[in-house]
């Protein structure tokens, strides 16, 4: 009898239910009557707790185009787990306890990076991992793309382009945050898609006069309105020369509650333009999957399924150029995908005549 554990972890998004389908299907295809599924409910939470419970076929019906997760869902900081304190061990000694006491052959993650370290610790423990790449920030090395990432792009997307009816009605300029404190990838492909006027990354500082003579340049040619898409983790050239510790600092003495706020103020004095702020938030990962989601996470649980068949442990299902292929765990974990300056996406939204704050 095959038995196999199925957790998701982290921030939820679309798609997760469409690939925990895909890995019962096609599990419950290849063995039967053989094989035993067991959810486990919100995260490594339920691991270390054994809050879990036996699935059948049934569980894994009628669910691809449903948002969120089945399984639900919460954070387990990978920072915690490493700490060495007896409260960090007892959770540790707990995974491996019910791993054990439920005789797992298998243990299926979905999840972004921190899920991914941890999955890569539990592998390194001994345990047989393997894993799914889910995030909207489609960040996670190893994989060309991860499922939430494009269901995010078009609800962001479609905040942009309700915010350009409202921004040429009353000629306002409007600041629209996208998620995204590290990495810049759902705020490029939405703020393109969007037509956004101007992009604003991490990965590329920006310069608040760039932005103002942006904003003045499209008034003096009629143009009533601006609009900037800015991701949650965008900082200015000045904060960019700051350490980590004097960042950290700046931001949690400043008086705006986020940096499209403070960028809001600014402009708002260097231009005389009245600015607004939007902020989607949740909204982003929520809902239900777009069908390019759908049939992603469908192939990368199906993917899932045949690593198991195989034991081929500690793997997680990427995609590179167009493949499904298995990501070694230990090259994942840890690592971050930003957006390279030289990305052809970054120089095809300047030929269009986009800005990044930056010239």
């Amino acid at each position: 009898m095959l038995r196999v554990g199925i957790l998701t972890s982290g921030g939820d998004c679309q798609g997760l239910n469409a690939a925990i389908r895909a890995v019962g299907k096609a599990l419950y295809l290849e063995f039967g009557k053989d094989v035993e599924i067991y959810g486990l409910r919100d995260g490594y939470k339920g691991l270390i707790t054994g809050d879990v419970w036996k699935m059948t076929p049934n569980d894994f019906s009628g669910i691809i185009n449903l948002g969120g997760t089945i399984l639900g869902t919460s954070r387990e900081p990978y920072k915690l787990l490493i700490s060495g304190t007896p409260e960090a061990k007892e959770k540790i000694e707990g995974m491996k306890s019910t791993y054990k006491k439920l005789k797992l052959d298998c243990l299926v993650i979905l999840g972004g990076n921190g899920t991914h370290k941890t999955a890569n610790l539990l592998s390194e423990l001994g345990m047989h991992v393997i894993t799914l790449p889910k995030t909207i920030d489609n960040d996670l090395w190893g994989t060309d793309v991860t499922f939430g990432f494009q269901s995010a792009v078009a609800v962001a997307a479609n905040v942009l382009d309700s915010i350009h009816t409202t921004a040429t009605s009353h000629g306002r300029v409007f600041i629209v945050e996208i998620m995204g404190h590290k990495v810049g990838w759902l705020t490029l492909y939405a703020g393109i898609a969007g037509s956004a006027n101007a992009i604003l990354l991490p990965e590329i500082p920006y310069d608040t006069k760039v932005l103002a003579r942006m904003i003045d340049k499209r008034s003096k040619n009629g143009k009533r309105f601006s609009i900037i898409a800015i991701a949650e983790g965008a900082m200015s050239k000045d904060e960019a020369k700051l350490n980590k510790r004097e960042f950290r600092s700046k931001r949690e003495q400043q008086a705006y509650p986020s940096v499209a706020y403070q960028l809001a103020d600014e402009l708002g004095q260097l231009t005389g333009h009245e600015v607004r702020v939007a902020v989607p938030g949740h909204i982003q990962r929520g809902g239900s999957p777009c069908p390019y989601d759908r049939v992603l996470a469908t192939r990368f649980g199906a993917a899932a399924a045949k690593l198991i068949a195989d034991k081929n442990w500690g793997n997680m299902v990427g995609m590179r150029d167009g493949v499904i292929v298995p990501v070694p765990l230990k090259e994942v974990a840890g690592k971050l995908k930003t957006v390279p300056l030289d990305n052809d996406v970054i120089q095809t939204a300047r030929d269009i005549g986009i800005t990044f704050g930056d010239k």
